[in-house]
């Protein structure tokens, strides 16, 4: 049974009006068009908070990258913003603005190595919504309030529809799995809720990849070979 969290409501809320107050200081400047073109429809815009090159317009989201991420010349005025991620003890990969006009819909997709299980994860703190926004995620819907904090396994399929007559933004975090956030995280739930279960193999699939593992004849080979007949 694949007992994985697909979410999480943290106990954490932060002051609506001081993050709208952050928001309404950059609301002016560049957001940039999603670069997942395919996987959405209408108007899905981005402002990096901290990005690779310290540039505000550079919004793509790495989780394995080994580049450490430098704050934008925006997140200097964003006080609140600022506060924020000091507090989250944890290296991050990616904070941006994410903003999902009215009427666009971010289409079911799923992303990469982005669940607490694969050592890295994606919180959202929605700072403008509506009641009309639908968040499925895995199949069931989830409703974000402003100011709350959330974990989304995005490894899950999701999509976004904004139906509302407002447009919706969130702070979006990326972040790298640590002993601070496995004290946040296992407050929620139990550690092996945060565990890939173990991939089994049927006896076809067994034999087969011992077949092609004794054609390569190496060390390692040899060493998986008798891991997979135990």
């Amino acid at each position: 049974m694949d007992i994985l969290i697909r979410s999480i409501k943290f106990p954490i809320v932060f002051d609506v009006d001081k993050l709208k107050s952050d928001l309404s200081k950059i609301m002016n400047k560049k957001w940039v068009a999603h670069y997942n073109t395919n996987d959405y429809s209408g108007k899905w815009t981005s402002v990096a908070l901290m990005s690779t090159d310290g540039k505000s317009d550079t919004i793509f989201a790495l989780p394995n990258t080994d580049d450490a991420i430098k704050e934008t010349e925006i997140l200097d005025s964003c006080t609140y913003f600022k506060e924020i991620l000091d507090g989250f003890l944890f290296e991050k990969t990616a904070v941006r603005l994410l903003q999902l006009a009215v009427g666009a819909e971010i289409k079911p997709h799923s992303d990469h190595c982005l669940g607490y299980e694969d050592g890295s994860f994606r919180l959202h703190i929605p700072i403008i919504t509506n009641p009309d926004v639908e968040f499925i995620l895995d199949g069931k819907r989830l409703i974000m309030g402003e100011g709350e904090c959330w974990y989304i396994d995005a490894n899950f399929e999701h999509s976004v529809a904004n139906r509302g007559n407002q447009d919706r933004i969130h702070l979006v975090i990326d972040g790298v799995r640590n002993e601070w956030t496995d004290a946040l995280f296992y407050k929620e739930a139990e550690e092996d809720q945060f565990k890939k279960p173990a991939v089994v193999l049927k006896k076809e699939e067994k034999e087969l990849m011992i077949a092609q593992l004794r054609l390569l004849n190496t060390p390692i080979a040899n060493e998986l070979i008798k891991n997979l007949e135990l």
